[in-house]
């Protein structure tokens, strides 16, 4: 899995002329599901996002999570975030979870963080989606599961 964290002022989603999902303060996710994720992965990931420590204290240092800022998560499924673009000028998905596989660890990971008490809006998975935010300093991180790691090759 990839996610891309963005810390944002607000976030949204529309597909067409309809709003799918929006939030205020908190973090927006673009999301990618390798082959090899399980909801073994989501659980680690949910864990890792819910625990991120990427908004300011009075000080001024990152060392509060979205909780305690009451912040919420705008979770976007990418799968573009797998693509291996290292030969030509085409990207590959080999690296991405079947439609299927994909869909049902996404939504697993939205449940996961609602579990952890965050409030979750969604975009829309499948859809070309139009995604507007609000970069909070700009604030952005990538993190990965052990199982979508990119292998390290010898050039």
């Amino acid at each position: 899995m990839k996610i891309v964290v963005q810390r944002v002022k607000s976030a949204r989603v529309e597909v067409g002329d309809k709003l799918a999902g929006s939030i205020g303060k908190g973090m927006l996710l673009f999301v990618g599901i390798a082959e090899g994720d399980t909801p073994g992965t989501v659980n680690k990931m949910a864990d890792r996002l819910a625990a991120m420590r990427i908004f300011e204290d009075s000080g001024g240092k990152m060392n509060l999570d979205v909780s305690s800022v009451g912040g919420a998560v705008l979770n976007v499924p990418q799968f573009t975030l797998l693509a291996d673009t290292s030969k030509g000028a085409r990207p590959g998905f080999s690296g991405a979870a079947s439609a299927r596989k994909a869909l049902a660890l996404w939504k697993d990971l939205s449940a996961a963080l609602r579990e952890r008490g965050l409030e979750v809006a969604e975009g829309v998975f499948g859809a070309h989606m139009e995604v507007s935010l609000v970069n909070d300093g700009p604030v952005t991180f990538i993190i990965t599961s052990k199982e979508s790691a990119p292998e390290v090759v010898d050039t």
